[in-house]
């Protein structure tokens, strides 16, 4: 069996049975169905935040970063980090949860590596992507970050099932990028219900068309995988090389002012906030 084959295995194994996921997890999405109910009580959310200590941890250092905090006035108890970000942000950061822990604790030590490589790269796309939305696109930022937390969640389930399919990963990751992480990632993104206007944003990024000037949710995600200094573990060729979807060094003239001035402006936001998403 090929991999495009493997491929369409696995997403046909997605659509039929769905995906079973570790305990963590399962809470994760449980938290994230909460705050999915418009009359949800921050009171509520943070009893049941308080059982998963990951998610915990990362509300709180991101609710202290300069993105949420740019006057430093530090919290450490829960339910105030939990007010200072808004419940949409930790929607997206119990998807992040259940992004970086999808493919589990006991992978091969290669899978594992590239796992810990695709999240860094992860987590500095969700960084850019909100940025990009406030200061850009002039969309919601929250939404942008949750793109750039989910882009890359059916490398994570890959990597969850490369035992079961000894090869997969190797060294070329070409089939991948033409057809795997859509084949795989379109079922997986409707097994967990990740909201519509997420889900088109995520198939531009597979798409590739960077519209210019960028104006859509779509745009800002793609820009942001173009400027990451972060590189996708699994966006490498045989050849060594990257598939490049446009040259992020090209000055671009977003109204009056300069990406690249905009960027320099916001690398402690950007960098605090990608700080703060890696689990």
């Amino acid at each position: 069996m090929d991999k495009a084959q493997v491929f369409s295995a696995i997403a046909a194994q997605i659509s039929e049975h769905g995906v079973v996921f570790p305990t963590s997890v399962r809470l994760a999405l449980r938290i994230r169905d909460m705050l999915a109910d418009p009359d949800c009580h921050i009171d509520a959310v943070a009893k049941l935040v308080q059982a998963e200590p990951v998610l915990s941890a990362r509300i709180v250092a991101l609710a202290n970063s300069v993105a949420y905090n740019p006057y430093g006035r530090e919290i450490d108890d829960l339910r105030s980090a939990i007010a200072r970000i808004g419940l949409a942000t930790v929607r997206t950061l119990a998807m992040a949860v259940v992004a970086r822990q999808m493919a589990g604790n006991s992978i091969p030590a290669d899978a594992s590596a590239l796992a810990e490589k695709l999240w860094a790269h992860s987590a500095h796309v969700a960084a850019l992507a909100r940025v990009l939305a406030r200061r850009v696109t002039r969309l919601d930022p929250e939404a942008a970050m949750f793109a750039g937390i989910v882009h890359e969640v059916a490398g994570f389930y890959l990597l969850s099932r490369s035992q079961d399919y000894p090869g997969i990963l190797g060294d070329d990751f070409a089939e991948w990028i033409e057809c795997g992480e859509r084949t795989i990632g379109e079922p997986l993104l409707r097994v967990l219900n990740v909201p519509e206007n997420i889900r088109a944003a995520v198939d531009t990024y597979w798409d590739g068309y960077l519209g210019m000037p960028p104006a859509t949710l779509g745009d800002t995600l793609l820009l942001a995988e173009e400027l990451c200094p972060v590189p996708s573990p699994l966006h490498v060729r045989g050849d060594g090389g990257s598939p490049s979807r446009g040259s992020a060094e090209i000055e671009l003239l977003i109204g009056e002012e300069l990406l690249t001035e905009i960027l320099e402006e916001s690398r402690r936001e950007v960098d605090s906030l990608s700080d703060a998403l890696r689990f």
